[in-house]
């Protein structure tokens, strides 16, 4: 058949992410025997005329669109992403009328009966697009309904039916970005090529959308809990090497944690120390639990040039209420030993969680001031978005929070801890930006300066991360007179 894949996701901040799933879906649905062509939206001045476009053109039998985020997770400013969807699945059932459409992606794991309910879709892909999307085209291409394929979920007389997805039993290499994608085009604003390594992750934060798998690699430890599914070292490496050969000089893992469990970041930071590949690593998956001296050193001599830390919190009230796993001490400790690294840290805190106090937030808010290296950033997010089906969830309703029910919860609804005000919040928050260069928050990286800044820096020869220079971008933009309005700052 002919297969059209469209990623509908077109949010540029603060970069332009390659869409993976997309690509290995079309990969998977090309070695399955199928003519296959991906239309990616990212870059697209009109996504409607683009559609109708392809579909004119390719004239394909079967339409799957792929969707990334629901929306930008920012409590002050929210921006909604399936609205643009809509229109898109209007566009193509128009083009397209009595033909399957079926989506697939990120989203589709954390809201899958909202946005069936939401584009009028025909059938959902779960999980594992490269092995569940396949199947639903071979049924399809012999006449037969997918409607009972495992990893699938379809409505039916306004009920929501889903199947329960299949096993993962290996975790797919990266496709070839470079066939199916403008790839010039995302290197150009500094994007990199996401690499996946494993699949699985064994902490329980309570606002966590991410499906636990449930086997063991044979014969490795799992520090206790962890059900992983992993991609060995070795083959790891290669796959960094044929990135790198074909022209993608920054590769970033998007595993769930990086270095959790430990022993796999060690051993694929090994494997690529001894192939010399060249490549710029990225990662901003760190847990402060598994990060050892000798894990850092490592990194560095794989070539790691900037990593990210999901500490959330350095009070341990928070993190206990988080569920994170880890201590304040371990935060500390992670501080200590990455201090005496050369490598630029990017710390990730989410304020507003439960048990958030004044007092905890201002425990955080100093911790970032007093352990950042001229290179490192705090990033910091208010508000936590609540998913239907997370602990999260359960906390808000018991407390009175959250009263509506789970499928009104698409438009986006925040967690804030009824301990602190939210004015307050705020401006504790901009007096610690304005009072630092390196602690930005959301609205620094949805600065409508910033795709600009991306494609000046990659003219310049400027390498990621971008956010590395964040103190030396605020402080020229502050000399041309744009200040900190133009990075998003204090304009509440």
């Amino acid at each position: 058949m002919k297969v059209l894949i469209i990623s509908a996701n077109r949010n540029i901040y603060p970069e332009p992410v390659m869409p993976v799933g997309a690509c290995v879906a079309a990969e998977a649905a090309q070695e399955a025997g199928h003519e296959v062509k991906l239309l990616d939206l990212m870059f697209e001045r009109d996504p409607g005329h683009a559609v109708r476009s392809a579909i004119r053109m390719f004239n394909p039998d079967v339409t799957g669109i792929s969707i990334r985020n629901i929306d930008n997770n920012d409590i002050a400013e929210p921006a909604m992403f399936y609205g643009e969807l809509k229109a898109i699945t209007r566009a193509v059932r128009k083009e397209l009328a009595g033909q399957p459409l079926i989506i697939g992606g990120a989203a589709l794991s954390v809201m899958p009966r909202e946005l069936l309910v939401e584009t009028g879709a025909d059938l959902a892909i779960l999980s594992d697009g490269e092995r569940v999307f396949p199947a639903v085209l071979d049924a399809i291409a012999s006449g037969k309904k997918p409607d009972g394929l495992r990893g699938t979920a379809r409505m039916e007389n306004g009920l929501f039916v889903s199947v329960p997805a299949p096993r993962m039993q290996s975790v797919a290499g990266p496709p070839a970005y470079e066939k199916w994608l403008n790839t010039r085009r995302y290197l150009s604003m500094l994007s990199t090529a996401p690499l996946l390594t494993k699949a699985g992750c064994h902490f329980e934060c309570v606002y966590c959308t991410y499906r636990k798998l449930g086997r063991k690699l044979d014969g490795k430890p799992d520090d206790g809990k962890g059900h992983y599914e992993f991609m060995e070292p070795a083959e790891a490496a290669r796959h960094i090497e044929r990135l790198f050969k074909t022209g993608f000089r920054d590769i970033e893992f998007v595993d769930n944690v990086f270095n959790s469990p430990p022993w796999h970041a060690a051993a694929l930071c090994e494997e690529v120390i001894k192939r010399k590949i060249g490549a710029r690593l990225h990662t901003i998956e760190l847990n402060p639990l598994f990060i050892s001296q000798d894990l850092v050193q490592s990194m560095e001599k794989a070539g790691f040039a900037g990593v990210g830390i999901t500490a959330e919190s350095a009070s341990d009230q928070v993190l206990a209420r988080l569920k994170k796993g880890f201590l304040a001490e371990h935060v500390r400790r992670a501080a200590q030993i990455l201090r005496k690294s050369g490598l630029p840290c990017l710390w990730i805190f989410m304020l507003g969680g439960p048990g958030e106090t004044p007092e905890t937030v201002s425990e955080t808010i100093q911790f970032a001031r007093t352990n950042l290296k001229p290179q490192d950033v705090a990033f910091f997010n208010v508000g936590i978005r609540i998913y239907p089906g997370t602990e999260l969830e359960r906390i808000a309703r018991a407390e009175g929070l959250l009263s509506i029910t789970p499928s009104e919860m698409l438009a986006p609804v925040f967690y804030l801890s009824p301990l602190i005000n939210f004015d307050w919040l705020f401006r504790k928050l901009e007096v610690a930006i304005e009072g630092n260069l390196n602690i930005i928050d959301i609205r620094s990286m949805q600065s409508k300066y910033l795709p600009r800044i991306r494609r000046l820096s990659g003219r310049f020869g400027v390498k990621p991360p971008l956010w590395r220079h964040t103190a030396f971008i605020r402080r020229g933009m502050a000399i041309l007179g744009i200040g900190q309005a133009g990075l998003g700052i204090g304009t509440r």
